[in-house]
């Protein structure tokens, strides 16, 4: 856990090799200044607290990067950095301002030009006055940084996601490649099934080993020098993941973190060799089991607000915040309705009509889920923080939980979601993600809120935490923990400097009977 004062800045990536900060909720400022006080304290393992003026003089900086004014941001650093009198903390709150301006740039790489020339490879007979409208109307990701616009590396393809429109305007109508728990099968059946009691209660459970890796780049680190790396690693969830067995890791030597770690990672180092990649591996074995909830609205009553739930229904700036936009459109999703489960249902709705896109580096956007409100588009993480944020609004604890997906075939990713506090159910699995499924069977199509499969593994069951041992720099990740952390003695390696590695294998799992 982060101590009192301080929070830690983390996050995720979508596209491979590509990578995507958060407060403590005890610290209570206004919306600007909470976000700014993020950028802030979460730089710092450990440190001095910023002067006011210093805080003043993040504010700005955090502004400036915000409207795209890279060149006056930099000039406020450079000042700033300057002094003498600067503390620790907020010299290392400034410096990651020039890491995130760098982060943005290799996000938004293309210009005009060059994103509709990746829009014609869909959609050869592109017209310019298409492309101006579909722009205009926010369908293609981009900033103006220092008078030039930019747009993102994923746009012309999101553009596909986004827009109706554009979709049918493609030369070949090839379909996404979307995981298979993305559409209603016999597995969702198995698992509430087994839950009901109607077939065998280990049916809808799977046994798998693991094997994951990250291997860094030859040559992004000198020879000789140490690598170190935080690979992430199950803990044991009741009801969920279960039977836990560590096989192996490359190099033997390794320490993994408590179970209390709410980001869990095997910890490595390796020292590093001329002209080769510096690898390292875990493998492990887990059961994971599905989850389904039979709720009944009538039975569902206010939570009670005890000590253990209260942070689940608190802003956590900067990613939730209770702003006037978020206020706004809860009044409008949840109108009168008092029901806590019914109203969980209208903002899960609302917020699965907001189309998936792939998304830009976590660590650039100073609050996720009021991007997730305005950008038209949201990926799973951006999705599920914006639903935490409604419902903790309304009173409904929420809280995260991602990991990696896998399958039965070779399909894996990248997935966030996170569960929600019904009384007098308890906590439910929610993946807002995945949605509502087509299926005439109301159970199913209504599974995931509610209900979870077992092709699933949870790594965080919190985001922005702090590792175990914790990192000296910079990380890569800024909310999520799934592909990985390393660094050296001279910095962060980012995740344009390694890879990342999942397989799996599917083991026996005996029966209940058994």
């Amino acid at each position: 856990m982060l101590d009192s004062h301080l929070a830690v800045i983390y996050r995720r990536g979508v596209a491979t090799r590509m990578a995507r900060l958060s407060l403590n909720a005890s610290i209570e400022r206004s919306c600007f200044r909470g976000i700014a006080a993020a950028f802030a304290f979460a730089l710092l393992l450990a440190g001095p607290a910023f002067s006011q003026d210093a805080d003043g003089k993040l504010a700005e900086v955090v502004t400036l990067v915000d409207a795209g004014r890279f060149a006056d941001a930099e000039s406020s650093i450079a000042k700033s950095l300057a002094a003498d009198n600067l503390s620790s903390g907020s010299r290392s709150a400034l410096e990651f301002q020039r890491e995130r301006m760098r982060r943005i740039l290799l996000d938004f790489t293309l210009d005009e030009q060059a994103a509709k020339a990746r829009v014609r490879e869909k959609v050869p007979d592109l017209r310019d006055d298409e492309f101006a409208r579909w722009d205009a109307a926010g369908l293609i990701e981009h900033q103006v940084i220092d008078g030039r616009t930019l747009y993102f590396n994923r746009a012309p393809s999101n553009l596909f996601r986004v827009s109706a429109e554009a979709r049918a305007r493609r030369k070949v109508q090839t379909p996404f490649i979307d995981g298979p728990m993305e559409s209603a099968n016999a597995h969702h059946r198995q698992v509430r099934d087994a839950a009901l009691g109607k077939i065998d209660a280990n049916a809808g459970s799977r046994r798998i080993r693991v094997t994951q890796s990250l291997t860094v780049d030859a040559g992004a680190v000198p020879a000789g020098e140490t690598v170190r790396a935080w690979i992430p690693y199950p803990r044991a969830i009741p009801g969920q993941q279960e039977d836990i067995r560590f096989i192996e890791s490359s190099p033997v030597a390794h320490r993994i973190a408590p179970e209390s770690a709410l980001q869990r990672t095997v910890y490595l180092e390796k020292p590093a060799v001329a002209g080769s990649p510096t690898a390292f591996s875990i493998t492990y074995e887990l059961t994971i089991r599905g989850q389904y909830h039979a709720i009944d609205p009538d039975r569902v009553v206010p939570a009670p607000l005890t000590a253990e739930l209260a942070p689940f229904v608190a802003e956590r700036s900067p990613h939730v915040v209770f702003t006037p936009a978020i206020r706004e459109f809860s009044r409008k999703v949840v109108g009168e309705e008092k029901n806590p489960y019914r109203i969980a249902q209208k903002l899960y709705a609302a917020v699965d009509r907001i189309p998936w896109a792939g998304a830009r580096e976590y660590s650039t956007i100073t609050n996720i889920s009021d991007y997730a409100l305005h950008a038209g588009h949201a990926d799973c993480g951006q999705q599920t923080l914006l639903l935490i944020t409604l419902l903790r609004l309304n009173g409904i604890p929420a809280r995260w939980q991602s990991g990696m997906v896998y399958s039965d075939g070779d399909y894996d990713n990248l997935h966030d979601w996170g569960a929600l506090y019904l009384a007098p159910y308890g906590w439910v699995p929610m993946d807002v993600t995945t949605g509502r499924l087509d299926d005439a069977d109301p159970q199913i199509a209504g599974f995931y809120l509610g209900g979870q499969d077992a092709y699933r593994i949870a790594f965080n069951d919190d985001y922005s935490r702090e590792l175990v041992p914790a990192k000296q720099h910079f990380r890569s990740e800024t909310v999520d923990l799934q592909r990985g952390e390393a660094e050296w003695r001279g910095g962060n390696l980012y995740f344009d400097q390694w890879d990342y590695g999942f397989e799996w294998k599917m083991l026996p799992l005996k029966s209940s009977a058994e």
